[in-house]
């Protein structure tokens, strides 16, 4: 197997965590990140090469890039973009600031970081770029404006990238992963009472219901699978000669991207809302 050279950004937990622990079991070079420089040390406790990357400071993208270029030898053959956060709240509730800071770290931080890479890629003439979006930038869901929003963004950016890198030997791919065992619950949380005005909003009912469910240590939502459906995903994207564009993961994000090719907007509504 060609060792291919991996960076992956957003790896305290969840998806990023499983999917660099696996790769490097399977005999990659990896070098992963984390916003925490906490969480930098228990994955280097664990043997897993971890820097500190800030996706929301533009400076530490830059010195993050550089210590990964190092540790990896001067190549990157494969960048995952997967940190990211959800920042939920009615789009009449969000503060300004909270909006510009979901798409700091869920696009504009991967944007910085990817045309670096790109410009690595170009004078390597080959490379996989593979970005972790969401079933929430297909279809959209209430309360959930700033995170849809941030993926929508995503999605269109990164489809336009592949067309743009079409004559080259870059690869370029999304992944769409509905529920996935996590901690998005415990980081949205955060979010949530940071920047939401519970007590004076029209939606505070739901507000309520959404906060125990946030709050939650048990339960989780229907058809969550686990991180290693994603890698299943990542692991083709990564080997396969020609890599798909898009990738399922769960069964909500096939069901949701067959009903919206076949059901009128007003009906998708009625059943987003229902999916809330």
């Amino acid at each position: 197997m060609d060792k291919k050279h991996i960076f992956i950004t957003g790896c305290s937990s969840g998806i990023g965590y499983f999917c660099a622990k696996q790769l490097l079991s399977d005999g990659y070079k990896v070098v992963a990140s984390c916003r925490k420089q906490t969480d930098t040390d228990i994955l280097m406790q664990q043997g897993i090469t971890c820097i500190t990357l800030d996706l929301a400071d533009e400076a530490s993208i830059q010195a993050g890039y550089d210590q990964a270029l190092e540790l990896l030898d001067g190549r990157i053959d494969v960048l995952f973009n997967n940190g990211a956060y959800g920042q939920p709240g009615a789009v009449e509730d969000l503060p300004t600031d909270a909006l510009r800071q979901q798409f700091e770290v869920n696009l504009f931080g991967w944007h910085s970081l990817t045309r670096r890479v790109v410009a690595l890629m170009r004078q390597q003439n080959n490379g996989v770029i593979v970005q972790n979006s969401s079933v929430l930038g297909l279809v959209t869901l209430p309360y959930r404006g700033a995170y849809n929003a941030s993926k929508f963004a995503l999605e269109g950016l990164t489809d336009t990238l592949r067309q743009e890198l079409s004559d080259t030997n870059i690869n370029v791919c999304l992944i769409e992963p509905g529920p996935i065992t996590s901690k998005f619950r415990d980081n949205a949380l955060v979010a949530f009472e940071k920047y939401i005005d519970i007590d004076s909003s029209a939606h505070k009912q739901h507000y309520e219901k959404q906060r125990q469910r946030l709050s939650a240590t048990k339960g989780q939502q229907p058809f969550t699978l686990g991180p290693e459906a994603v890698y299943v995903k990542l692991k083709h994207a990564i080997t396969a000669k020609r890599p798909k564009p898009r990738y399922y993961v769960t069964f909500p994000t096939y069901l949701f991207g067959y009903l919206k090719r076949i059901v009128s907007t007003r009906m998708m509504d009625r059943i987003l809302i229902k999916s809330k």
